[in-house]
């Protein structure tokens, strides 16, 4: 591509750098004179837009809510912006150290659900959710006052009841396989996993380069195809085997005895869903197939989407992709934010040589034509 050099413009780009922070800090209503806002506290971000924050830390590719919350802070709400800054800021930190891979069945859980069986060993726990609130403006927050803020929280604490919780739940999953209706696990947990922040995608690709591609994948992109999926172009329609909120514990060696020691935990959305049955890959009994989906933070669209979309490519992998959400190529070059954000973005870049090549091109093809105009 041609590009050509931007003379002279270093203050036409401070002057946009002031405006936008001007905006940041003044109504930008036409209100001269009027009081600006209070500035927004990384705290509030934190807690009361908490699912914003999670949905940057996961497309960010990075566990940090403050600097998350800086981020959304900083771009001005703009989700795919602050997932930028947070993976630039991710890109220069130094890599200590990896975690072997983490027992999911360990996680201190906020949320657990199946809607493949009424009952579950454990039971269900609804946990935080809008699932069955209606989706109605609430007009009464236009003008919350602190004390009716501080008091939603006193009044839960003084009211919530007290139960005692497992320490850990067991997984569905394990009581499917345990009468032969899904694959035994393998040794493929025991490969390592590839790491796409080091290493290019080169198609084909293992399945553990699709599902980390995918945990930080935008979630809209996500949704998006595996919804095509979902309404036809794919045949995946599978069942939530079970979605689990929680904090998972990390483990990590000590540097000195090389011992695995908790180095704390991170929020993260689990999902695993049953689809169509089929025959195993040696040809014997059939058994239901398998998705996966795992991302940092609360969100369960975007696990939900993941792991049909996992099921799709395997299925892509081993049959042929007969569309475009069963084909790996297409899928994992094409959800992450960054990447799509990036290229759409640099349109704004000056493009002066190629359009006006287009422009020679176009004039002497119609003087060729001689159609006349």
């Amino acid at each position: 591509m041609s590009y050509v050099a931007i003379k002279g413009g270093g203050r036409a780009i401070a002057g946009a750098a002031a405006v936008t922070e001007y905006l940041r800090t003044e109504e930008g209503s036409g209100n001269a004179g009027a009081e600006p806002p209070e500035p927004l506290k990384i705290d509030a971000i934190l807690h009361q837009l908490r699912h914003l924050v999670d949905r940057v830390i996961s497309e960010g590719g990075v566990y940090h809510p403050r600097f998350a919350a800086l981020a959304i802070k900083q771009s001005l709400g703009d989700t795919l912006e602050a997932a930028f800054a947070l993976r630039a800021w991710r890109s220069t930190r130094p890599r200590l150290s990896a975690t072997p891979p983490l027992d999911t069945s360990r996680m201190r859980l906020i949320r657990r659900i199946s809607s493949a069986f009424k009952e579950i060993p454990g039971g269900q726990m609804l946990g935080p959710t809008p699932d069955y609130a209606l989706r109605l403006l609430r007009l009464d927050l236009m003008d919350e006052s602190p004390e009716a803020f501080r008091a939603v929280a006193r009044d839960w604490l003084e009211n919530c009841p007290e139960t005692e919780l497992p320490d850990s739940f067991p997984k569905v999953l394990d009581a499917l396989r345990a009468e032969g209706l899904l694959p035994p696990i393998t040794a493929v947990r025991s490969q390592t996993a590839f790491d796409i922040t080091r290493e290019p995608l080169v198609f084909p690709v293992p399945r553990s380069a699709a599902l980390a591609t995918m945990a930080r994948a935008e979630t809209g992109s996500l949704l998006a195809i595996a919804y095509s999926n979902m309404r036809g172009y794919g045949d995946v329609h599978p069942t939530v085997a079970e979605l689990r909120v929680g904090y998972l514990p990390v483990l990590l060696p000590h540097p000195v005895t090389g011992e695995l020691v908790e180095a704390g935990e991170v929020l993260i959305t689990e999902c695993e869903v049953v689809a169509m049955y089929e025959a195993d890959d040696a040809g014997g009994k059939p058994m239901f197939t398998i998705g996966y989906g795992s991302c940092f933070g609360h969100n369960e669209v975007k696990a939900i989407s993941m792991a049909i979309l996992d099921r799709a490519l395997q299925k892509g992998m081993k049959d042929g992709a007969a569309n475009p959400s069963e084909d790996p190529e297409f899928v994992l070059l094409h959800v992450d934010g960054v990447d799509s954000m990036g290229f759409a973005s640099h349109y704004k870049m000056p493009h002066y040589v190629t359009f006006q090549s287009d422009l020679d091109r176009l004039r002497t093809t119609q003087q060729k034509t001689g159609v006349p105009a």
